[in-house]
């Protein structure tokens, strides 16, 4: 993927262009009728998401469709065997990025986090600018900006109201880096959660779904260990403070479709089509 900063204005484009496909779904668009609603050639839309997503605009489409979806919910869910088949060295993710986890204990939620310290910045992404938080424990916050950036910021100190903040938007970027770069090598990141036992049991079991992947609520509560509670599992992924790392985005309806985001649902659709995308190359290079 290109570095986070040009991704993250390509990243605009890409979401204009599904947007607009969204709207006009029924008048099947053409990738000329594409390019105009985004006030580019076709060949300038070609190339941006030949950089951005390694695939041209029709072939990042078609991972974007019911039908493939409905055929992923469908296909075999076994992730050491699927993990294998593309060559990665284990049920994780793309990068060989490996994400381990643990939860704040009750006490530490009772003292508001006091006397941690607590440091974010704010970091463009290859899906928009984000804001991330972590302690010395790991990422305890990663949100993409919608609107405005300080009311996610605010957001974040609310869940640490006795926390000592640190601003350091280059450690951000660096770590920006880490999660959405390509890893020569397995990487390794370190997640601290804040929910109640099932949340926390329904975010590990995401963890374990691997990019490229897709899975419906049903699904995931089955994984979770509560087959019956695929609304409370809904209300759990809703609860997620850490985007794309616990990757509630690869949850999505029986139907097909893809579902609500809360960063977004061309955020969402352009996180699916980009790790279909990139999973598909892996196949193919092997």
């Amino acid at each position: 993927m290109p570095q986070c900063a040009e991704a993250s204005h390509q990243y605009d484009v890409v979401a204009r262009a599904i947007r607009f496909l969204r709207e006009h779904a029924n008048q099947q668009p053409e990738l000329s009728d594409v390019a105009a609603a985004v006030g580019l050639s076709e060949s300038r839309l070609q190339r941006v998401f030949s950089d951005w997503a390694g695939v041209s605009p029709k072939r990042f489409l078609q991972y974007l469709t019911k039908e493939h979806a409905r055929r992923q919910l469908r296909a075999p869910t076994d992730v050491l065997t699927t993990s294998i088949a593309v060559g990665l060295s284990g049920p994780g993710r793309l990068h060989d990025l490996m994400v381990s986890c643990e939860a704040m204990t009750p006490g530490e939620i009772q003292s508001g986090a006091e006397g941690v310290e607590v440091r974010w910045g704010t970091a463009a992404t290859p899906f928009g600018s984000a804001v991330i938080g972590w302690t010395s424990r790991g990422i305890c916050f990663l949100q993409f900006a919608q609107d405005d950036i300080d009311d996610l910021v605010q957001r974040l100190r609310a869940q640490w109201p006795r926390a000592r903040f640190v601003h350091d938007d280059a450690a951000a970027r660096q770590t920006a880096g880490q999660v959405f770069g390509h890893h020569e090598a397995p990487g390794k990141l370190h997640v601290l959660l804040r929910g109640t036992n099932f949340q926390i049991k329904v975010w590990e079991a995401l963890l374990e779904v691997p990019a490229g992947q897709v899975l419906s609520y049903g699904q995931l509560a089955a994984r979770a260990g509560n087959p019956r509670a695929a609304r409370a599992v809904g209300s759990a992924i809703g609860a997620n403070q850490i985007g794309y790392l616990i990757p509630c985005h690869r949850i999505i309806r029986e139907s097909g479709e893809s579902g609500q985001y809360r960063w977004g649902p061309e955020r969402k659709a352009a996180m699916l089509g980009w790790e279909a995308s990139q999973l598909a190359a892996g196949a193919a290079d092997r």
